[in-house]
C-alpha cells in the first residue's frame, strides 16, 4: 500500500475528496501490487475502492466513470509491495561504485521488470520466479529492457557473477514464442566483452530482429564508466581513445551488415564513444526514430537540433540590460554545445560562459552532465568570475529536490560560490531564463 502525494485539480479523484497522505488498499476487492495493477483495475468503469486516509481511517467508495477515465492521482512509488532487488554481483555496477554514507536510495538495486514497463529502467532477467513471468505474458508487459552485456553464457554467468545469467538466449526465445519485445543494452568493459565478443553478442541479438513483430527491437552500446570509488580487485579498466576508435569501426562495420539484411542500424552506440574518440557525432538521420535515447544516443544531437530551433524562435537580437551567466556541463559536451553557446552569445547584451567540468568526485576525466556532484562545481568554480548566476541543468539534482548526488544542496552551493545558481528544467526554460528581464 503506498500513499497518494498529489490529486491533479479538476480531476475525478478531487471531485471525490482525495487528499495526499490517502491510500488505495483494494480496487473491486483486489490488492494493487503497483501502478501496473491500478491502472489496469481502474480501467474498470464502475469502482468499488477501499481506501485508508492520513489518519487511518477506511472508507469504502463507489464511483461510475468512463472506460478511459484517469481518477488524476499521484503515488509516492510505483511499486506498492516493494521493490525488486537485483541478485547480481556486476563488477562495473555503478551503485557499488560510490562513496558510503549517502542517502539510502542511492543505494538500491533494483531489477524490477515493472520499472523497466513503465519507465524504461533496463532490468537483466536473473531474478524473476515462474508467477512474474507469467505476469508478464498474461499483462503484455511489452517492451521491456534488457541489460544483455555479451549472449555468450559462461561470459554473462562470469560479468553478472550468476549462474542464471547464462540463460539470456532461452529466455530471448520465450519473448519471441508469445511476441513480446525487448530493447537491449550492452555495457562494454575492454579486455572483458568487446572486440569478437561484443561481435558476436549484436550478432546474436540481431538474429531475434525478424518477423512482423522483432524480439529484440533495437541494441545500444554503451561504454564502462568507472569511478574511483570503485573495488581495487574488480580488474576493470577504463574505455581509452584507442578503445573508443575501435569499438566505434567495429560497430560501423556491423551496422553496415544491419541496414543490409534488416533495413535498420539496429545496433547504436552511445554518444560517449564519439566524445571519447574526439570524433564527430552522426547525423541526426543516423538516429532513425531514436529508440536509445534514454541510453545517451543520440540524446547530444537531438538536444543540438532542438536548441537551435528554440533559439531562433525565442531569443531576440537584443538585451535592454545586459546579463552574464554561466552555464555549467560536463566537459563530455565541451565540444559539441560550443556552437550553441556562440549562439546565445550572438545576442547584443547577452554574454554566456560555458563552464565544461570534469568530476573530481568521481575521479572521472570525462563527465556526462548529470554526474557532476556540488563538490565539482566548488572545486572547479571557486575563485573564477561567473557572471550574475549559474545556469544549472535540473538533471544534476535528486528529482523534485535541491540535492547532488554528493548530498549537497544547491543553496549550500551557492552560499560556498557566493552566487546564486538557477536550476533549469529543459531547453526553454534555459534560454527563457538567459533573456528574462529582472
Amino acid at each position: 500500500m503506498t500513499r497518494i502525494t498529489k490529486v491533479y485539480p479538476n480531476s475525478i479523484g478531487a471531485e471525490i475528496g482525495f487528499e495526499p497522505g490517502d491510500a488505495i488498499a483494494s480496487i473491486n476487492g483486489i490488492k494493487p501490487r503497483d501502478l501496473i495493477d491500478y491502472r489496469f483495475l481502474c480501467s474498470d468503469e464502475v469502482l468499488e475502492l477501499e481506501v485508508i486516509d492520513a489518519s487511518g481511517k477506511v472508507h469504502q467508495i463507489e464511483i461510475e466513470k468512463e472506460y478511459d477515465d484517469d481518477l488524476g492521482l499521484e503515488f509516492e512509488t510505483a511499486l506498492f509491495d516493494g521493490l525488486i532487488q537485483c541478485n547480481n554481483h556486476c563488477p562495473f555496477c555503478f551503485i557499488d561504485q560510490q562513496p558510503p554514507g549517502k542517502r539510502k536510495s542511492l543505494y538500491f538495486k533494483d531489477d524490477d521488470y515493472r520499472l523497466s514497463f513503465l519507465y524504461g529502467s533496463y532490468l537483466t532477467l536473473t531474478n524473476l520466479p515462474e508467477k512474474e513471468w507469467d505476469r508478464i505474458e498474461q499483462m503484455r508487459l511489452s517492451p521491456l529492457y534488457v541489460s544483455v552485456h555479451a549472449t555468450e553464457p559462461d561470459l554473462r554467468i562470469s560479468l553478472l557473477k550468476n549462474p542464471r545469467a547464462g540463460q539470456i538466449l532461452e529466455q530471448f526465445r520465450w519473448f519471441q514464442e508469445r511476441r513480446l519485445q525487448i530493447h537491449a543494452q550492452v555495457v562494454v568493459c575492454p579486455g572483458i566483452n568487446d572486440g569478437t565478443h561484443l561481435e558476436q553478442t549484436l550478432l546474436d541479438l540481431a538474429a531475434f530482429h525478424q518477423g512482423e513483430i522483432p524480439t529484440i527491437i533495437s541494441a545500444a552500446v554503451v561504454p564502462v564508466g568507472l569511478t574511483r570509488f570503485r573495488p581495487l580487485e574488480d580488474e576493470l579498466v577504463p574505455v581509452s581513445l584507442e578503445k573508443a576508435q575501435e569499438t566505434i569501426a567495429l560497430v560501423k562495420k556491423l551496422q553496415a551488415q544491419f541496414q543490409q539484411s534488416l533495413g535498420t542500424t539496429f545496433a547504436w552506440l552511445a554518444d560517449e564513444w564519439f566524445l571519447i574518440a574526439g570524433e564527430e557525432l552522426p547525423t541526426e538521420s543516423h538516429y532513425e526514430d531514436y529508440p536509445q535515447i534514454g541510453n545517451g544516443v543520440g540524446s547530444i544531437r537531438q538536444f543540438i537540433k532542438d536548441f537551435q530551433a528554440l533559439a531562433e524562435e525565442i531569443l531576440p537580437q537584443k538585451l535592454h540590460s545586459r546579463r552574464s551567466y554561466t552555464w555549467v556541463v560536463g566537459n563530455a559536451v565541451e565540444m559539441a554545445f560550443q556552437p550553441l553557446v556562440n549562439q546565445l552569445n550572438a545576442v547584443e547584451g547577452l554574454e554566456i560562459k560555458l563552464a565544461a567540468l570534469k568530476s573530481i568526485y568521481w575521479g572521472q576525466e570525462m563527465t556526462v552532465t548529470g554526474l557532476l556532484t556540488g563538490q565539482d562545481l566548488i572545486s572547479e568554480l571557486s575563485e573564477k568570475e561567473l557572471g550574475e548566476a549559474i545556469l544549472l541543468p535540473s538533471l544534476m539534482l535528486k528529482h523534485d529536490d535541491t540535492r547532488f548526488l554528493d548530498d549537497l544542496t544547491v543553496q549550500e552551493v551557492s552560499e560556498r560560490l557566493n552566487t546564486p545558481i538557477i536550476p533549469v528544467t529543459g531547453i526553454e526554460e534555459l534560454l527563457q531564463t538567459c533573456i528574462r528581464l529582472r
